[in-house]
């Protein structure tokens, strides 16, 4: 067993202390300290072009990743293992007064001392088995552990029976460029190295499913999330004749009762649950007051996957998107039913119809209809509108549909459905092929060895629950599903792109062992010590020896 409890806090606390919020220049900062700490070990010194910063492509930003590799000596073999972790970290505005501390786990500590807490983190600092500050538990000590190890082995790669890749990427917390960056640099080290990518190991942090819950949990593959979007046209009238038109924000209100926390859209998959789909964002288009009803609303859902496809998402969302609409109108007749009795009016039949489509239903309507005109109208559109910097890519795609829209002939109140972001693909590790069958073997057979070590149970589950880039080193849905995607989302090919077949390309099974600890991204994020420092560079070592025997 490893004693490596000492040196990974250290590492862990020389991590912390450089400030790394994603997209900030910290990201840079934290790239640089990372590659002069590798390149100064005595290996690397000797192998400078087996350590490289390389910055992201395709990115407004700038910032790097940071890529190491050591090759093992015991026997000759292509085997290789990747190591990865991200160095970004969420903001510290939440620390308030103790902002400038954050980063300091050791004058943290001092400081909260000092402060009122809550009993569960009063008794986790009074305790000294926890870590505190921003980036220890996500995932500054889980990058630690694998630089741990790295070291190791550039001073022991006569015990290293294949070779060893670290990969520290940046802007996990974001959108994802480091990691969909670094599949070329991967790729290319494959070639260069004659590297066999055998089994990656993410080092993301980990947690209890519930009060109470004493497990520390391994996982096998990831969840997936898709962001569906939801423009919903109404009709314009003054609010003294309100009934003369139809509002949207009424239909997405509806529509937002309909898809958030509802359990029917919980894509369940080998006995695991995620969350159900839930409003992020939910607004009209109106540019300023006025006294009319606006023309357009706009929502999205966060919406977790771990079998269904983009595709299955947008049939079955199209059917919730028409049962909502056919509720909305229900209720917006019977509004008016009841309104006319109590005031006198006369009762007239409502025109409204249900009216629900895809955004690609949408598109081959509009270009049999205009042809080349409208195509070359809409290139020209997206060109001009990424001149716009303040237009994230969900607000982008949105004013794509909203200027698609007003092409459409029938202008009767609709609701478009697409994406509007990333997608973060499900993975799923269950044994289908030689890799990752040896890859759990090993898997369970680490977790067997240290086991009696720790005096919590160390469970494995199918998918890691949270969003993470082990989603873009390997590929689950078939083409269909990834065409449905690409086709479906407005913001594809210009404001957002993503090289899928690099991943295909890469496809390696990836697992999740990473420190253990409450919360991340709030302002008393912790590690509990003898897991994250102890258990988890063991684990990790167990499965590349096993992997790599």
């Amino acid at each position: 067993m490893l004693s490596c409890r000492e040196e990974v806090l250290r590492i862990t606390d020389e991590l912390v202390n450089v400030e790394s919020v994603v997209n900030t220049e910290g990201e840079i900062r934290m790239a640089d300290r990372l590659h002069q700490i590798i390149a100064a070990f005595p290996y690397f010194a000797q192998h400078p072009d087996q350590v490289i910063k390389t910055r992201t492509v395709d990115d407004e930003r700038e910032r790097y990743n940071v890529l190491a590799c050591v090759k093992g000596t015991k026997a000759p073999s292509s085997k290789t293992v990747i190591l990865m972790g991200h160095i970004d970290t969420v903001g510290i505005e939440d620390y308030a007064h103790l902002r400038e501390k954050a980063c300091d786990p050791g004058r943290l500590m001092l400081a909260l001392r000092e402060e009122p807490l809550p009993q569960p983190v009063k008794e986790h600092l009074d305790s000294g088995e926890w870590h505190f500050g921003r980036g220890v538990l996500d995932m500054k000590s889980g990058v630690a552990s694998h630089l741990y190890l790295l070291k190791y082995y550039s001073e022991h790669p006569e015990e290293l029976a294949g070779n060893l890749v670290l990969l520290a990427e940046c802007d996990e917390e974001d959108g994802s460029h480091g990691v969909l960056s670094a599949l070329k640099e991967l790729k290319k080290w494959r070639d260069q190295h004659g590297f066999d990518y055998v089994a990656l190991i993410n080092s993301d942090f980990v947690s209890a499913d519930c009060e109470g819950d004493e497990n520390r949990y391994i996982y096998k593959g990831t969840i997936g999330k898709l962001l569906p979007s939801f423009f919903i046209t109404g009709a314009e009238t003054h609010v003294g004749s309100c009934f003369e038109g139809l509002d949207p924000n009424f239909i997405a209100a509806e529509l937002t009762r309909q898809i958030s926390y509802n359990p029917d859209l919980v894509d369940d998959a080998l006995g695991e649950f995620p969350a159900p789909p839930v409003s992020l964002k939910q607004m009209d288009l109106k540019p300023s007051y006025t006294v009319q009803t606006a023309l357009a609303a706009y929502v999205y859902y966060n919406f977790f996957i771990l079998s269904w496809s983009p595709k299955e998402v947008l049939a079955r969302l199209k059917e919730q998107a028409e049962i909502a609409f056919d509720s909305a109108l229900r209720t917006l007749r019977e509004r008016h039913r009841l309104y006319c009795e109590r005031s006198g009016a006369a009762i007239r039949e409502l025109p409204w119809k249900t009216r629900v489509l895809i955004y690609e239903e949408m598109q081959d309507m509009l270009v049999k209809e205009h042809g080349e005109r409208y195509v070359q109208h809409m290139q020209a559109f997206k060109e001009k509108l990424l001149e716009d910097k303040s237009l994230d890519t969900r607000m982008f795609a949105a004013r794509v549909v909203e200027e698609a829209w007003n092409w459409m002939k029938d202008k009767s109140p609709a609701i478009i459905l697409f994406y509007s972001s990333l997608y973060s693909p499900r993975v799923e590790v269950t044994g289908g092929d030689e890799r990752e069958q040896q890859l759990l073997d090993a898997l369970e057979q680490a977790i067997a060895a240290f086991q009696p070590h720790y005096p919590r149970p160390i469970v494995a589950k199918n998918f890691f629950p949270h969003i993470s880039d082990m989603s873009f080193v390997a590929l689950s849905d078939d083409e269909e599903g990834i065409r449905a995607l690409c086709d479906n989302n407005p913001a594809w090919g210009t404001k957002h792109y993503v090289e899928y077949q690099d991943i295909r390309d890469l496809n390696v099974p990836a697992i999740n062992i990473g420190p253990y600890g409450f919360d991340a991204h709030k302002k008393y994020e912790r590690m509990e010590i003898a897991y994250s420092a102890e258990m988890v560079p063991n684990l990790t070592n167990e499965v590349i020896r096993r992997l790599l025997k």
